[in-house]
């Protein structure tokens, strides 16, 4: 028998985070004319055309979108969708849930080989446990956990359709 998952984020709720940090991007990059998304693969490049369709909605920054694809358990080999000039940008890398920050960390070693103007974090959850040096730029909901629990965020097609507690 299958239990109830624990949800702690709704559609409707996700959706609303996400149109929060689009405004705060927007905010953060005023006078910019383009930001570059970087989504990392799979939940975090829909949060990421979820974020580029906002801003289009809020805003004249144009968005270029790439996925970043990773081993988030073994991130030596970090690619992206397509070559792309980062120098002088704006980056936001973009991931569902934020544990440690080794997978933000390791998604930004395609962005270091240029001279972006900043590199900026989003991500849907962050969980308070830290190991590595980044802390998200952008983030919808922030929460305690164990080390034992797991979050995870559920897509279908281009939408977040919620995140929960297991």
């Amino acid at each position: 028998m299958e239990t109830a998952k624990n949800y702690i984020l709704d559609q409707a709720t996700a959706a609303k985070k996400l149109r929060r940090m689009a405004y705060e991007i927007v905010e953060n990059n005023d006078g910019e004319k383009e930001i570059v998304l970087a989504g990392i693969r799979n939940s975090g490049t829909v949060m990421a055309k979820n974020i580029q369709k906002l801003l289009a909605e809020i805003s004249s920054i144009r968005t270029e979108l790439y996925t970043i694809t990773l081993d988030k358990h073994m991130p030596d080999d970090v690619v992206l969708s397509k070559p792309g000039d980062f120098n002088d940008k704006v980056i936001v890398v973009i991931d569902d849930v934020a544990m440690s920050g080794k997978t933000l960390l390791y998604a930004m070693k395609p962005f270091l080989g240029f001279h972006p103007r900043k590199i900026q974090t989003l991500v849907l959850v962050e969980r308070s446990h830290k190991t590595f040096p980044v802390q998200p730029d952008y983030v919808g909901l922030s929460i305690a956990t164990t080390l034992q629990e797991h979050i995870y965020v559920e897509a279908a097609g281009d939408t977040i359709t919620g995140a929960y507690l297991e």
